[in-house]
């Protein structure tokens, strides 16, 4: 177990006196007692707010060591606290178990082991204050500040009935869970769009559920963290599974071509002619309400700390009006619109029919973004508009460019477990319109129109970056981007490939902007409670920052790019850039093997199975992610090379994109390539998924929502993990717009940008490249009878070196 805290700030000895004053910890008697013990237990007793009487609390000291022989009360009366004492007390207020997740005979030596901070004396008044308030900003076992973890047993009640004008309350930098989560007010609007996406004459109306502090009845201007996320009001799963395309579909031959990127450019249109409604009267309350939204418990914990939040799920969705568009400048707009409302540039109604008007004037005008995939590829698009009022974005596992979400290299590839899912798919899922059947049934011929329009326009049978897609390329518009940005995923996630995020970093780093990549080892998953990370406590000293103006150096704080290693447990280490600085070149061989010198002669593999084996792999993905790395024989072997390093005498940490170039002939006029690097070697590797170590440890306030508690934790040892990979068809040799000629048997240099990675391999592995044709879990299934040959002596693998 360790910890790992980036958001701990820290300040003169006055600065922390006069916070704690500030919540309470410590009074002007206690700030002059001479006497440290008189201090210490005053503090301790502070830190015990479920406890309401003397005797409950003097019981409680009793069971808490301060030596290894000794409780509080038995150590006080004799001796005075000292650095052994003060943090055997404080690794108890933490959580930590005596003799179990540390020795109580060297507390300070297990703080250090532990990761958490702590002071190098304790010898006068002020240090030993200082000590103590730096212990309340101290992660516990259960993954949150101990403040925090006081605050959940009703610390902070007290402060529910300030005024508002006293409100938010800062500590640390990071704004204070004051505010009564018991009485926030859930309202709901109607935002009218600029769109026409239904085409029925007037402007979409947008659904939008509020939820703010009471204060703000009170004067109070709130900032708010909002979340677009077209699955907020329910999804059409089944449907969608009836309407996925065959994957077993045979690559054929792409008609040569040579079109430039200016043809397939993406234009804007004209925007349709609509109706804008006239304001029939103004109001400042809203007319409906809602009890319990589908919500994220990042932006949970805000609620009790001073936010708002607002839930979105934009055009095509229930209670809302047009079509979804999966992804288009259409759902953009539909994005920001919420923003311009917030920032008071655009007008809402009290519901669809009234034309009653009703502003954002409880909020200060100032938006951050929240949400994963879906939610925060919204973000990452909302924010390429530059829109105004939209501070800075957190986007985690967030798509930039659809094809490279739906499309790699030149052919259809599906995101990881959702063979035959595509764009049409997606909008059909997420089209929770018609779910207000009375409505449906007035524009279900409509629907069918326009998802027949993306049907077409995304363009299954090429695989190639059209109009369609560019449309919904996000990185094109990157110089718009005005707000701050954070960016999240998982190293390890193949729904949202990490190529989405890189990409993303990439432009990021041409603009004057404050941008902070945060890299973990995990799949498709929020890492916001993990017990390794303060995550939460990072993210609200950058809200604080950005939505209320605290000067709490958070841009110069956080870590520029933070990665999880995958290596050893809950280590995470800071680095300036993600793209390493140097590069190694290796070298396949006919013997199998992987070297630093070129070398020459041909080696060939099938691309067909057997139609039993077929059927078996298509029907059990998981054999097949195991049998295409597995060294011994399986039905797999004769598909794919492998090509192994000798065991490593140093450790290799690759960080960026591996490019594979290939001299390849397949033995018909069209095919495809796919690589994977592999981590070779029996070892303990951290679990695919989270492990699960407490349910409901973290609460998010008090008497509020709670979170379960995570980590990677290593698993039984195997034989070899999965890098990256990644796909090209042989016909997109110049660009993923442009088919090349490809004739049967003839050689032609390939370059196959891999995903990006961070992969630290230690000294004793190996590293392997797999080369094979089709990928049951991601490319299209044509079990074709094609040989595919490769010239070694123009063969060579580039890796990215840290």
């Amino acid at each position: 177990m360790k910890i790992n805290q980036f958001a701990h700030l820290q300040l003169t000895p006055e600065q922390k006196a006069h916070e704690l004053h500030q919540i309470g910890f410590l009074n002007c008697d206690a700030q002059n007692d001479p006497d440290l013990n008189h201090i210490w237990l005053q503090f301790i007793g502070l830190a015990l707010p479920h406890l309401k009487t003397f005797p409950t609390k003097e019981a409680k000291f009793k069971t808490l060591l301060a030596s290894p022989t000794q409780n509080i009360l038995e150590y006080s009366a004799h001796e005075t606290v000292d650095l052994d004492s003060f943090y055997l007390v404080a690794l108890q207020l933490l959580g930590f178990e005596p003799e179990v997740d540390f020795a109580v005979a060297k507390p300070v030596a297990e703080m250090e082991r532990l990761g958490l901070y702590h002071a190098s004396s304790l010898d006068e008044r002020m240090q030993l204050i200082g000590a103590w308030y730096d212990l309340l900003c101290t992660f516990t076992k259960n993954g949150q500040t101990l403040l925090d973890q006081l605050a959940a047993q009703g610390y902070f009640t007290r402060f529910f009935d300030l005024p508002a004008i006293k409100k938010p309350l800062f500590f640390n930098g990071k704004a204070q869970p004051i505010f009564d989560t018991r009485t926030l007010i859930r309202e709901v609007v109607y935002i009218e769009s600029d769109l026409d996406t239904d085409g029925d004459g007037q402007l979409d109306l947008l659904k939008a559920e509020i939820i703010r502090p009471r204060d703000t009845e009170h004067g109070l201007k709130v900032p708010v963290l909002y979340t677009a996320s077209p699955y907020n009001q329910g999804i059409n799963e089944a449907l969608a599974d009836k309407l996925m395309h065959p994957a077993n579909v045979k690559l054929t031959h792409k008609t040569p071509t040579n079109t430039t990127y200016d043809e397939i450019k993406y234009h804007a249109s004209e925007s349709l002619e609509a109706e804008r409604r006239t304001v029939q009267g103004r109001s400042t309350r809203a007319e409906e309400t809602f009890s319990c939204e589908k919500s994220y418990s990042l932006n949970d914990y805000f609620l009790a700390r001073g936010f708002a939040v607002v839930y979105a799920a934009g055009i095509g969705t229930l209670d809302s009006d047009g079509f979804r568009t999966c992804g288009s400048t259409a759902e953009t707009a539909s994005t920001t619109a919420v923003i311009e409302w917030l920032n008071g540039e655009r007008r809402a109604f009290t519901n669809k029919t009234d034309n009653i008007e009703v502003r954002a004037w409880w909020c200060n005008k100032k938006v951050a973004m929240t949400g994963k995939s879906y939610l925060g590829t919204l973000a990452t698009a909302a924010a390429t508009t530059g829109v105004k009022g939209l501070e800075t974005i957190i986007s985690e596992a967030a798509i930039s460019s659809w094809y490279d979400y739906y499309r790699d290299g030149g052919l259809v590839v599906s995101p990881d477990g959702f063979v035959g899912e595509d764009a049409d798919i997606l909008a059909e899922e997420c089209f929770s319109r018609r779910k207000n059947a009375g409505e449906f049934i007035k524009i279900a011929d409509k629907w069918q129109e326009a998802l027949a329009q993306i049907t077409a326009g995304q363009d299954r049978k090429t695989g190639n970056y059209n109009q369609f897609w560019d449309e919904r390329n996000y990185l094109n518009n990157v110089q718009n981007i005005t707000c701050d940005v954070v960016m999240v995923h998982g190293l390890n996630d193949w729904n949202v490939k990490p190529r989405n995020v890189y990409q993303l970093q990439e432009k990021l780093a041409q603009l004057p902007l404050k941008h902070k990549l945060i890299l973990h080892q995990g799949e498709h998953i929020y890492i916001n409670n993990f017990q390794s990370l303060d995550f939460t406590d990072m993210m609200n000293l950058w809200l604080s920052y950005k939505l209320y103006d605290v000067q709490n150096d958070a841009a110069e704080i956080l870590p520029d790019v933070l990665v999880q290693d995958n290596v050893t447990p809950a280590t995470w280490t800071k680095y300036t850039t993600w793209k390493g600085p140097k590069k190694q070149t290796l070298y396949p061989t006919t013997a199998g093997e992987l070297l630093a010198t070129p070398t020459v002669g041909q080696v060939s593999f099938h691309d067909q199975l057997s139609e039993a084996e077929f059927e078996m792999y298509q029907s059990d993905l998981t054999a097949w992610k195991q049998d295409i790395v597995r060294e011994k024989q399986t039905p797999l072997s004769e598909t794919r090379l492998l090509f192994k390093t000798p065991e490593l005498t140093e450790e290799l940490l690759l960080s960026g994109t591996p490019k594979l170039t290939v001299k390849v002939a397949s033995s018909v006029d069209h095919g495809l390539l796919s690589a994977m690097l592999v981590d070779f070697g029996e070892a303990k590797r951290l679990t695919q998924k989270p492990v699960l170590l407490s349910p409901k440890a973290i609460a998010l306030g008090y008497d509020w929502r709670q979170n379960d508690l995570v980590e990677f934790k290593l698993a039984p040892k195997t034989k070899h993990k999965l890098i990256s990979k990644g796909h090209r068809n042989l016909q997109n040799r110049t660009n993923l717009w442009q088919n090349n000629d490809l004739v049967a048997d003839e050689f032609y240099e390939v370059e196959i940008p891999l995903q990006p990675t961070f992969y630290r391999l230690p000294k004793g592995r190996q590293l392997g490249l797999i080369i094979y044709a089709t990928d049951m879990t991601a490319t299209l299934r044509g079990n074709e009878d094609i040989t595919y040959t490769l010239e070694l002596a123009d063969c060579h693998l580039e890796l990215p070196l840290h």
